[in-house]
């Protein structure tokens, strides 16, 4: 069978990463997966459109229900939809969104919520079809083969290259949108920076928001202690994550952050704002350290460095929960047997 499958494709995203990965489950099954990124479309028209001059597309995948899964309205073709993270935690709250990705979610043959929270919540939010939602988390499969100058890579980012292996750095991943929130951390971290100097904050990923990518460069030109790195390739970054201190995530909301469990499966420290997403993922002081306030990441920073123990727990926990919960096989059989469902009735 052939599929159109669509997600929002910003370079270096999670979203992006995600649709790659599950395209190519569905294409190990034998059918083959056209991929497109949601914003080619203005509307579901355009979409039947180019279904109507592809006649050979027998069935849809949909990243987002509002983003991507609306574009699928006017289809003639069964269709499966997966939740991203801003449906439940932002679209549902603007009436008008959560009207279409009702009627997304009553006409798809299957939705995906990546946990059992995000399932509950759609429950709540949404006119229920519970019994439609599968819970399959992401799979999470990380390899190190980029031949890394950690030296050459603090320097390109602003960071002193003076004393390099006694820093300690933060390394906050996260496309730069308000969603994300990366310069939460960024004043109170600034003061710690002050007292030691060897603790810095590094902002590395893409730049999605050009508006507000010009607003965090401002405040980080003038911020001590904090610097922006430039985007790098999904095996760039997990040389860098390998390297750094802990991996941060400060969101003000998430689904589930990619990033939070590639650094729990290289073996590197999670510290992660206390929000549903990321308290689905991380159990404090067990796979990674929460915190609710910028005074409490330092907080649990300074106990992640001092207390060798507290941080052998979390590096060996947090690769035990990925391995155990964030299989690449079950994702790949998962996918796959939903795809099966997409047969024309």
């Amino acid at each position: 069978m052939k599929l159109l499958f669509l997600a929002c494709l910003s370079p270096k995203t999670g979203n992006h990463t995600t649709a790659k990965r599950i395209r190519s489950h569905i294409e190990a099954a034998g059918h083959i997966c056209e991929l497109r990124d949601a914003k080619e479309f203005q509307s579901p028209a355009d979409v039947a459109d180019l279904l109507s001059h592809n006649p050979s597309i027998g069935g849809a995948l949909a990243i987002h229900l509002f983003k991507a899964g609306r574009l699928l309205l006017d289809v003639q073709i069964p269709f499966g939809v997966i939740f991203g993270g801003t449906d439940i935690n932002e679209d549902v709250k603007v009436e008008q969104k959560r009207v279409v990705m009702e009627q997304v979610l009553l006409k798809a043959r299957f939705a995906v919520a990546f946990t059992d929270k995000l399932k509950e919540e759609a429950g709540l939010f949404l006119v229920s079809q519970n019994c439609k939602i599968c819970v399959q988390p992401q799979g999470i499969q990380t390899e190190v083969t980029e031949k890394l100058c950690w030296a050459e890579f603090l320097r390109s980012s602003g960071v002193s290259s003076e004393g390099v292996d006694e820093l300690h750095v933060f390394l906050l991943v996260c496309g730069l949108r308000r969603v994300k929130d990366p310069l939460y951390l960024a004043e109170v971290f600034s003061a710690w920076h002050c007292e030691n100097l060897l603790n810095v904050l590094v902002i590395i990923g893409p730049r999605i928001d050009p508006v507000f990518t010009d607003e965090v460069e401002a405040v980080v030109s003038r911020t001590a202690g904090v610097f922006l790195a430039q985007e790098r390739s999904q095996q760039e970054l997990h040389a860098v994550m390998r390297r750094c201190s802990a991996v941060v995530n400060s969101s003000v909301s998430e689904g589930m952050s990619a990033a939070i469990l590639e650094a729990m499966d290289l073996g590197v420290p999670v510290l992660a704002r206390d929000i549903p997403g990321n308290a689905a993922v991380v159990e404090h002081e067990v796979t990674g350290l929460l915190f609710s306030s910028p005074q409490e990441f330092v907080h649990q920073s300074q106990r992640l460095l001092s207390d060798h123990v507290l941080r052998e727990r979390v590096v060996r926990n947090g690769k035990l929960y990925v391995e155990k919960h964030h299989s690449l096989k079950q994702e790949r059989e998962t996918y796959q047997r939903l795809v099966g469902t997409l047969h024309p009735a």
